[in-house]
C-alpha cells in the first residue's frame, strides 16, 4: 500500500521546488525511456532535456511515437492497461514515475490540451473551476472567482465568454473550446503545458489565435507542442524534436534543425522525402 503521508510530502516538495531554474537546469529530463504497447516497442531509448518558459515541438511522421513520448511526461499513458515505460522522468529533479507520486496531482503540475477540443458538458465557468476545486486551491468562492477569471485571461477569452458564464462550453466556437480547454489546465497553476495537436481540428483563424497564446504562455511554463505541421513548429517553437520510428533523430534549436539538420532523416522529413 502506498503510504499517503508519504506522497504528499512528495508532491509538496515537488510543488514547491524552485520554478527558475538557471539555464543548465532542465525543468523536464528524460533519459533512456522505451514505452512498450504490448509487444510493441514505440519509444526507444529515448534521451532529451527540456528547459523552462521555452515552447519545444515535437514533429515527425504519423505513428513516430511523439505524442506517446509526450504522453509519458504526465503519465497518461498510465491509462492504457497494456502500456509500460522504463527509463527515468525528471520533472524539477524529482522522479514522476517515483511510486509515492499520486499521478492525478502529476496531472495538475503537468496540464495536457488535446487534438479536438474537449469541453466538460458543463457552464464555462465550471469547466475552469473544475480543477481547482478538486485540487482544494480556493477557500471560498470569491477566491475561485479570481482563478477562473486569471485563467481566462490568460487564455485570451475572457473578453468574450465575461457576460456569459453560466453558458455551456460546448456552445463555444472550436477555437474557443480550444482555448476553454487551456484555460481549464492552468487554472490549477501547472509548470508545464503539454499540447498534443492542439490546432489540428480548428480553422486558420483560430488556429492563428492559438499559436499567439502559445508564445505568450511561455513566459510562464514550459509548452510542449506535438505538430504535424513543421511550419507551426518553426512558428512557435525555441526548440524542436524530430522523432521517427520511436526514436529521438535529433534535437536542438529550432532554427538550427529546419536551415542545418545533422542527421540525413530528419534533412528527409523537412523536405519532404519522408513522412
Amino acid at each position: 500500500m502506498v503510504d499517503m503521508a508519504a506522497m504528499g510530502t512528495t508532491m509538496k516538495d515537488m510543488h514547491q521546488t524552485d520554478r527558475n531554474p538557471t539555464m543548465t537546469e532542465p525543468k523536464i529530463s528524460a533519459k533512456n525511456v522505451n514505452v512498450f504497447y504490448g509487444e510493441t516497442h514505440a519509444i526507444k531509448d529515448v534521451t532529451v532535456d527540456i528547459a523552462d518558459k521555452t515552447v519545444t515541438a515535437f514533429i515527425g511522421p504519423s505513428g513516430c511515437g511523439k505524442s506517446t513520448f509526450l504522453r509519458c511526461l504526465n503519465r497518461m499513458n498510465d491509462t492504457i492497461d497494456i502500456a509500460r515505460v522504463q527509463g527515468t522522468i525528471l520533472l524539477d529533479g524529482q522522479d514522476i514515475y517515483d511510486p509515492r507520486i499520486d499521478p492525478v496531482q502529476l496531472r495538475a503540475q503537468v496540464g495536457m490540451v488535446f487534438q479536438k477540443p474537449n469541453p466538460f458538458p458543463k457552464s464555462i465557468y465550471d469547466n475552469v473551476a473544475y480543477g481547482p476545486r478538486i485540487h482544494g486551491m480556493a477557500a471560498n468562492k470569491a477566491e475561485l472567482d479570481d482563478i477562473v477569471e486569471s485563467s481566462l485571461r490568460r487564455a485570451a477569452l475572457w473578453n468574450e465568454v465575461k457576460d456569459r458564464l453560466d453558458a455551456p462550453g460546448t456552445g463555444l466556437s472550436g477555437g474557443q473550446q480550444q482555448r476553454l480547454c487551456i484555460a481549464r489546465a492552468i487554472a490549477t497553476s501547472p509548470e508545464v503545458l503539454l499540447m498534443d495537436e492542439p490546432c489540428s481540428a480548428l480553422d486558420p483563424i483560430a488556429t492563428a489565435q492559438v499559436e499567439e497564446l502559445i508564445d505568450e504562455l511561455r513566459a510562464n511554463y514550459s509548452v510542449v507542442i506535438v505538430t504535424h505541421s513543421m511550419q507551426q513548429a518553426a512558428r512557435v517553437s525555441q526548440k524542436t524534436a524530430f522523432f521517427h520510428l520511436g526514436q529521438l533523430v535529433e534535437f536542438g534549436d529550432t532554427g538550427e534543425i529546419f536551415t542545418n539538420p545533422r542527421d540525413p532523416r530528419t534533412e528527409s522529413y523537412i523536405t519532404g522525402r519522408i513522412g
